[in-house]
């Protein structure tokens, strides 16, 4: 017996890749069905070759759903998530509302997938931000063969992190500016066409975004609580794909030459690192893929046992929905989830 599989967000940008990584993946679902808000209530959304209409989320019955995938924002899964899972299915988040629960699981598959187990406290786990997801299937290898003590990165992040309004407000400034008429500026503090903006989220006290917290609090997380990481993120003008420049220090010697044999053989990452004008990729290459792509893998002088390197990934994908999708999958291939018995 199939699963049954709701996905909540299912008009928005990670929605609708949801919605496409279960059918190229071939999730065992009997039934797929999409919920978005009210006023999205109607709205047709692609399933493979099918069209789903979605349903409005809060009079849909959740008690025979196995399976549901979030992704509508923080406020939407504080309310619901909790009633979703009174209901016996199995929440996953892609919002960082229960990131931080000492009580709900935070997981990257690659990494840490036996996490997973830890579902049945709440009845939710959380997806991580989409800039620590590649960041993190790209240290973990890594940290395994010499230990990592202390990363700093800058992200270069897409503006589809922001929603469909990001993109949307690119594409609009970028006409604007090629026809000389006004740049209008409403998503982001600053115009974003041709420019870059360092702040993502909201200033904390200490100076640092939001963004930048979650980064660290994430990473110590899901991969090892001891590893001391600072983040710079930025905003830059590229519709999908978020791209990072890291640089990690060891406890112990790595020689790049090591790192790049390690991280081609390891899961979810894919190298790309000819030392030569195009050897490394971009995130234009990187958009449509599941990959964690990095190149650039070169030893650091400045600090003992240092390495920096370049990471790239679809945020919509391995950043949000595949991630969602590959948790799924987990709880699944771990025999810890039995589908529900329907009704005759």
């Amino acid at each position: 017996m199939g699963f049954k599989v709701a996905v909540v967000g299912a008009t928005g940008n990670v929605g609708r890749v949801m919605l496409d990584i279960l059918e190229e993946r071939a999730f065992p679902a009997d039934e797929v069905v999409a919920l978005a808000s009210r006023r999205s209530q109607g709205t047709e959304v692609s399933f493979g070759d099918r069209r789903l209409k979605t349903k409005a989320l809060d009079s849909y019955d959740f008690s025979d759903v196995d399976i549901c995938l979030m992704s509508a924002g923080g406020d939407v899964s504080r309310e619901w998530a909790p009633k979703i899972a009174a209901q016996g299915a199995v929440v996953i988040d892609n919002s960082s509302a229960w990131r931080y629960d000492s009580d709900v699981p935070l997981v990257v598959p690659e990494v840490n997938a036996d996490a997973v187990r830890g579902f049945t406290k709440k009845n939710i786990i959380a997806n991580p931000n989409c800039s620590t997801a590649q960041l993190v299937v790209a240290l973990k290898p890594l940290h395994d063969a010499a230990t990592i003590k202390r990363v700093v990165v800058a992200t270069y992040q897409s503006v589809s992190g922001a929603g469909k309004e990001g993109e949307d407000e690119l594409d609009r400034q970028t006409r604007a500016l090629y026809s000389l008429q006004d740049v209008e500026q409403k998503k982001f503090p600053k115009r974003i066409a041709f420019n870059l903006i360092p702040h993502i989220d909201a200033f904390m006290e200490d100076g640092s975004t939001k963004e930048e917290w979650k980064m660290t609090v994430e990473t110590k997380k899901i991969l090892d609580p001891k590893i001391k990481l600072t983040a710079t993120c930025v905003r830059v003008p590229v519709f999908i794909s978020h791209s990072e420049a890291v640089n990690v220090e060891f406890e112990r010697p790595l020689s790049a030459e090591e790192a790049m044999r390690i991280l081609r053989t390891a899961p979810g990452v894919v190298v790309i690192d000819r030392r030569e004008p195009g050897g490394y990729i971009t995130p234009h290459e990187a958009t449509g893929e599941d990959a964690t792509y990095v190149s650039r893998i070169r030893e650091d002088i400045t600090v003992e046992n240092g390495l920096s390197f370049w990471c790239v990934s679809d945020n919509l994908r391995k950043g949000a929905a595949l991630n969602a999708v590959q948790i799924a999958e987990a709880l699944v291939n771990r025999g810890l989830l039995q589908a529900k018995k329907k009704a005759a």
